[in-house]
């Protein structure tokens, strides 16, 4: 018995009879030899941590373009909050850690430069519209090293479902997703009212009376309470008063901060950027890496031009569009 066998064991003595158990994957789109070490699920969350797409999110936006200040979130640290909150709540319900971790390093890989305003426009230029987690899906089945990672299945599904009407098929998936929510709303407020937008006052009082008045303790309490809804239970769910106080406070950030705040003026310059970008790529195909002559297909160009924009960086879409639109002397 090897050392990945032997940890195989040890999770279907120890987790919970709900988990995804790494020796009972659905297994990869191409079959290939297990690792002697590490479970199926513990290689997926090494692929996922060394690919080029997780270091890319490190310069990509998560809420506020280009701020002054570096203690803004950015989709890279966005992510690590995902993992941390959802490992928490995998371990005290006693389910795959690995597997919960692997989904929540994954579940933006494929997000725009410039948050959601790029999401949004590329969705209203791209014919097929375009959406991150499905995006994300794509960058982890075809696009990272031109051949993709070959996840397992639980982990594509986790990504897939993290958002949107879809239901993750593991309990490890739908936690990832209520972990999402629960740090973008919290860690949100607190680069708002660092920015100056909001302050403590302003967040509705019901939901503090029942979440709480810090950023711990909101955090804490939304925790919790999932974990103590969930445990030996078919489902990871939150009780009616604390996802009553989290979704209007998520009504409230999408009121005050999302749309139309000063955190968003910066937004239509970075959706022109990404609109430009776009349409010169469609005219200029043979400028996007990797571009083979023999694409002739219109939305074959389509479909290149819109993952090679998603895999920008915001300074990297920055400096391609002042490459090709900006003269020289125009340049400071």
């Amino acid at each position: 018995m090897d050392i990945r066998e032997m940890m195989e064991a040890r999770e279907q003595q120890m987790l919970s009879e709900y988990a995804a158990y790494s020796k009972n994957t659905k297994g990869r789109q191409i079959d290939e030899e297990k690792c002697d070490i590490r479970t199926d699920y513990q290689r997926d969350r090494d692929r996922i941590l060394h690919s080029k797409a997780f270091r890319r999110l490190k310069h990509k936006t998560q809420v506020f373009i280009s701020p002054e200040g570096d203690h803004y979130r950015t989709r890279l640290t966005h992510t690590l909050e995902v993992s941390q909150i959802g490992r928490t709540i995998a371990r005290a319900l006693r389910l795959n850690e690995d597997l919960t971790e692997a989904i929540a390093l994954g579940h933006d890989l494929g997000h725009t430069p410039f948050g959601h305003a790029g999401e949004e426009v590329l969705g209203k230029i791209h014919p097929l519209g375009f959406r991150h987690n499905e995006q994300s899906l794509r960058v982890v089945d075809l696009l990272e090293g031109n051949r993709g990672l070959n996840l397992t299945y639980e982990v594509r599904d986790g990504i897939l479902n993290h958002s949107g009407d879809g239901a993750p098929e593991t309990l490890e998936g739908k936690i990832v997703k209520y972990s999402d929510r629960i740090a973008y709303i919290n860690h949100d407020i607190d680069d708002a009212m660092r920015a100056g937008i909001i302050d403590a006052g302003s967040i509705p009082t019901e939901c503090m009376e029942v979440l709480g008045t810090s950023h711990k303790q909101r955090i804490n309490t939304m925790i919790v309470d999932i974990i103590k809804e969930s445990t030996d239970k078919k489902d990871i769910v939150m009780s009616k008063d604390v996802k009553y106080a989290t979704d209007k406070l998520r009504s409230f950030m999408f009121e005050r901060v999302y749309i139309g705040s000063t955190a968003k003026v910066e937004e239509k310059k970075a959706q022109n950027i990404i609109r430009e970008l776009y349409y010169y790529f469609l005219e200029n195909p043979e400028q996007i890496p990797h571009y083979q002559s023999s694409v002739r297909n219109q939305e074959e160009i389509e479909r290149l031009a819109c993952d090679y924009i998603a895999g920008m960086t915001d300074r990297y879409a920055i400096s391609t569009f002042v490459q090709v639109f900006v003269p020289l002397s125009w340049e400071v």
